[in-house]
């Protein structure tokens, strides 16, 4: 017999796919694609905004963050690179490490998206209040936080 708690579990990780299922769709990047003016290959826009956000940052970093292979990241972050919207940059405690930062162009696409993706989240949001807002986002960097902690114990074993 299942327990409220077990419900609750359930409907929570139903919850967690749909949501994923939503950002995996192509509609909402080519969205904001759209909005934001930028021609840009879908599979390479999240991998842009991630680099946006956490540069510098490592290809290996980048893969994990992303939920994809090494490999396939490195293919997509080389045409970022001929692009010219990303470039490797020297770690200033290995020389020998590079990691991934955007170029002038690169931040300037990112600027554009990030415009569009803030109108779209009020969208969203625009029936809640600041408050329920807040609170929104506090309840998911604690899911992400704990989530990543479980994520990090769970490899080490």
């Amino acid at each position: 017999m299942s327990t409220r708690d077990d419900e609750w579990a359930d409907e929570m990780h139903a919850a967690f796919m749909d949501m994923v299922g939503l950002f995996n769709r192509p509609e909402p990047d080519a969205a904001i694609l759209q909005a934001a003016g930028v021609e840009l290959d879908r599979a390479l826009f999240p991998l842009l905004s991630r680099i946006g956000i956490k540069a510098p940052i490592s290809v290996v970093e980048l893969a994990a963050i992303a939920g994809k292979d090494h490999s396939t990241v490195s293919r997509q972050v080389a045409k970022l690179e001929t692009l010219g919207l990303v470039r490797r940059v020297p770690s200033e405690l290995d020389q020998r490490v590079r990691y991934l930062a955007p170029t002038e162009a690169g931040d300037d696409i990112i600027a554009r998206i990030r415009t569009a993706r803030r109108k779209a989240i009020a969208g969203w949001a625009k029936e809640w209040d600041r408050a329920e807002r807040e609170k929104f986002l506090e309840t998911l960097k604690t899911i992400v936080r704990v989530g990543t902690e479980v994520v990090r114990e769970t490899g080490d074993r």
